[in-house]
């Protein structure tokens, strides 16, 4: 079977850590030499960790891993199951005295689903690391996305579950671009191409649309989507930015409400540096369309 995922980029691995129980869980997805990266923050709601050095001259160049995860804030200790692994594995910023691993982290708001109580640590992240690999990235309700839903503008009682997608797209040359989306948005998920409702609250067994100005006075708290666009193709910190910038556009024109007061809807951009001398706008057009594709694919593998 054809990898469309973000494991189909050389370098790329990927380990889910699913509680079906307290339906949550977390998802690493680890670069193996290293990635330049960068984010975008559009959402008014974040729950982020390592993001500032991603901007600027800040002294770091590569980061070794980014953990997306349940648990809201609490769920942001998943990362340091990362850094023990990675730390095990001798990679890191070398400071002289330790080796310390750059681990970025977003997390999405799940504790509305399943138990408030539970949230992904230490160990779970340290499961899904060890467990990562280069194949077909697991999609639906795992990992990070275990407890994710949508279209909760009527109270999350109508939420509509979700889950994780990811797709690639090939470009020239061997140069890839691909994007890993955990979808639990506060909006609707709608067919770019066509308009058409793919998923939203369901009331009396039918999707009903909440992109209603008069609606969102039910809005329900605890949203966010957040994911992983990479490419192959080299880039540097600034264009690793713009490429996460870029894929907003595709949730944008898949998600509906977006980047409200109740998302903190993060995108982070990570380039494996393989392909040389690859032109930048080619790239950035493909986030969007990955971008898109993989926020269908999430609800289309519930």
């Amino acid at each position: 079977m054809t990898n469309n995922t973000i494991t189909a980029i050389k370098g790329i691995r990927v380990g889910h850590y699913t509680d079906s129980s307290a339906m949550t869980g977390c998802t690493a997805v680890l670069f193996d030499d290293g990635a330049v990266a960068g984010v975008d923050v559009r959402g008014s709601a974040p729950g982020t960790r390592e993001t500032d050095l991603l901007h600027g001259c800040n002294a770091v160049k590569k980061i070794n891993c980014i953990m997306l995860s349940g648990g809201s804030a609490f769920g942001l200790d998943a990362a340091s199951g990362a850094m023990e692994y990675l730390e095990k594995q001798g990679k890191g910023v070398d400071t002289g005295y330790a080796k310390v691993p750059i681990v970025p982290s977003a997390v999405i708001y799940d504790l509305g689903v399943g138990s408030a109580s539970v949230r992904p640590n230490k160990e779970n992240g340290l499961f899904a690391c060890e467990n990562a690999s280069s194949d077909i990235v697991a999609k639906g309700a795992v990992g990070a996305a275990t407890g994710a839903t949508l279209g909760k503008g009527f109270g999350q009682e109508f939420a509509y579950k979700s889950g994780i997608g990811s797709a690639c797209i090939e470009l020239k040359g061997g140069v890839k671009v691909a994007a890993l989306i955990i979808v639990n948005a506060l909006g609707d998920v709608y067919d770019p191409d066509n308009g058409k409702l793919l998923a939203a609250a369901k009331i009396n067994g039918n999707f009903m649309p909440c992109f209603d100005p008069q609606l969102m006075e039910k809005a329900a708290f605890g949203n966010t989507t957040i994911g992983v666009v990479a490419t192959n193709a080299e880039l540097n910190r600034e264009e690793a930015n713009k490429l996460a910038s870029m894929a907003h556009d595709g949730l944008a024109m898949t998600i509906k409400p977006v980047h409200t007061m109740l998302d903190g809807d993060t995108v982070f951009g990570a380039s494996t540096c393989e392909i040389k001398g690859y032109p930048l706008m080619p790239l950035l057009v493909a986030a969007v369309k990955a971008t898109s594709m993989a926020v269908i694919d999430a609800v289309k593998n519930i």
